[in-house]
């Protein structure tokens, strides 16, 4: 007897993506695409038994870095791993086109700077058989993924392309410039950019710390490419705020930039010690112009603190800029390790101050406080008497010196966790306080980038395992809350219609879920990159199976060979 579907998922409780109660159903798969919820008497060519298990829609993430990953390898790692399931690149103002030959190197060091890619890692892997940004997503439209990929055009990368030596000393742009940008906005989102990214965080700086090309651009700038959106009739505007925030006068620029567009607009929204209650400012402009109608401006919010780590496999580390480190820096871990325990060494390190001319990085490693073990399973919330600096003064040792021991466990191998934003007071309390508005987006997940010091594309993961089940009764959300705000809700806002929810011919975009067993396990380092370069990845429990338009793509936290993923286009 013939199959009357492609894929069956039986007897599964499925939590649609809507927000709405559960319900127990079968769900029946034809051509990718979902054509019976039910009690469905015929039979799949496959079938999948969830009686016992959650069935949502694939998760969303509207804030990846995928844009040289998606080059070179066919799985977007870590995010597919955690029921991922479509992925939107070019955030940030960052990525590789549109690119002239002479413009590579400049484009590769800003990335290398601003999201922690190794430059071997991006000489070695990029292809670079594009130069304009449609020639960029015809490559892309070539390539086979195990989820689907979509890709917003970089401000910096477009203002130097226009600009060229102009653009990357941050010049300002002349009213023909502008007019070059905007056309080259309008020509990318027709040919299915799903808009445009910049950033103006001065903290966003190539590793010899030269500012990103779009930090400095004025407002006639960046209305131009306001304007190239209207053109193309389509497509979203991303952006990174100044830090610190002065909120009235960032908000009053995004209204004219979303005014200008006529289209939607996000912008990244952490809580920032340095920035104190900022946040509470930008959270009140952003609920005030959703009552009364106005433009449509939300905050790309993260349900966890960003978290990053430190140790002597990954990308910094307390003593990471210090002269005689950097000496050994290049050796093999082991034996880094036994080099580091020899007295003479370990005094000389111990005795110099790091040395660098990037200022953030001089920072993020002169920071000795908010320091934690990481542990597996992974605590993103320790308790303030497990700050590291607190028990070096509990102890009565030297708090550099006992780093120093911490960074020798498990030979060479321990991680050191720093939550750097998200985590004021040791709490969560405003995390869910802004994730929990609707004028707000859960995303952030930056897959792609921060290859040796943040694993935060597991951030799905997290939302399901802490915030909608292991959070106290009184911070706990719902568990259909939580999939909406990490399915429907993110691509609504990107403009994907066709996914997000479990609903007839909707995209067969599905994870089948043990809700008991969901977690998450420590990150791990590999050397699996172009050039032999190092990742971050993390694994998670309880997937039992990932589907990707109609084809599963993971069994229980391993890939198959299904690789059904495509570039999506905005149209």
């Amino acid at each position: 007897m013939n199959a009357t579907f492609d894929l069956v998922v039986r007897g599964g409780t499925i939590i649609d993506g809507s927000g709405g109660d559960p319900f127990e159903a079968d769900v029946a798969i034809i051509d990718g695409r979902i054509a019976q919820i039910g009690s469905i008497p015929g039979s799949g060519s496959t079938e999948l038994d969830a009686k016992g298990l959650v069935v949502t829609p694939g998760f969303v993430d509207i804030h990846t870095h995928y844009d040289a990953q998606m080059t070179w390898d066919s799985r977007m790692q870590p995010s597919s791993l955690h029921g991922i399931t479509t992925a939107i690149a070019g955030n940030c103002g960052v990525g590789f086109a549109p690119c002239r030959e002479s413009e590579r190197d400049t484009l590769v060091r800003l990335m290398e700077g601003v999201e922690d890619i190794p430059e071997i890692v991006m000489t070695k892997g990029l292809p670079w058989t594009w130069t304009t940004f449609p020639e960029f997503l015809d490559y892309l439209g070539s390539r086979r993924y195990d989820i689907d990929v979509g890709v917003q055009m970089p401000h910096s990368a477009v203002r130097v392309f226009v600009m060229g030596e102009r653009g990357a000393n941050r010049e300002i742009a002349e009213p023909e410039d502008v007019a070059m940008m905007r056309a080259l906005v309008a020509e990318g989102v027709r040919a299915g950019a799903f808009g445009v990214s910049t950033s103006r965080f001065e903290g966003h700086r190539t590793r010899a710390g030269s500012i990103a090309p779009s930090v400095d651009a004025d407002q006639a700038e960046l209305l131009g490419l306001a304007a190239g959106l209207r053109d193309a009739g389509g497509g979203v505007f991303q952006l990174i705020p100044k830090l610190p925030s002065n909120p009235d006068a960032e908000f009053e620029l995004m209204t004219r930039l979303v005014r200008e567009s006529g289209q939607s607009l996000s912008f990244t929204m952490l809580i920032n010690s340095f920035e104190g209650d900022t946040w509470k400012r930008f959270l009140e402009l952003l609920e005030g112009q959703a009552a009364d109608g106005g433009p449509r401006i939300r905050g790309q919010a993260f349900p966890r603190p960003v978290g990053v780590l430190f140790g002597l496999d990954l990308s910094f580390h307390p003593f990471a800029l210090n002269p005689s480190y950097r000496e050994i820096a290049h050796v093999p871990l082991a034996e880094r390790v036994e080099m580091m325990k020899s007295p003479d060494l370990r005094a000389r390190i111990l005795s110099e101050q790091p040395q660098d001319p990037n200022p953030f990085a001089l920072r993020l490693v002169s920071e000795r406080a908010d320091l934690y073990r990481f542990g597996d399973p992974p605590n993103y919330t320790p308790p303030i008497e497990e700050e590291l600096s607190r028990i070096a003064k509990t102890r009565g040792v030297d708090e550099r010196a006992f780093l120093y021991d911490e960074l020798l466990r498990d030979g060479g191998k321990a991680i050191l966790y720093r939550p750097t934003a998200n985590y004021i007071n040791n709490s969560l309390d405003d995390v869910r306080t802004i994730m929990c508005s609707d004028s707000t987006i859960i995303g952030l997940g930056d897959g792609g980038a921060h290859y040796g010091m943040i694993c935060d594309t597991s951030y799905t993961t997290y939302m399901l395992s802490h915030w909608a089940r292991d959070a106290l009764p009184g911070a706990r959300v719902s568990l259909p809350w939580a999939v909406r705000e990490i399915s429907g809700k993110p691509a609504s806002a990107i403009g994907l219609f066709d996914r997000g929810t479990v609903a007839l011919g909707k995209k067969a975009d599905l994870n089948v879920i043990d809700f008991d067993r969901i977690g998450l396990r420590s990150p791990s380092v590999g050397y699996d990159l172009p050039g032999g370069g190092r990742r971050l990845r993390q694994a998670a429990m309880g997937y039992e199976a990932t589907i990707v338009n109609g084809e599963v793509t993971y069994r229980n936290g391993e890939p198959t060979s299904a690789l059904p993923g495509r570039l999506l286009r905005r149209h």
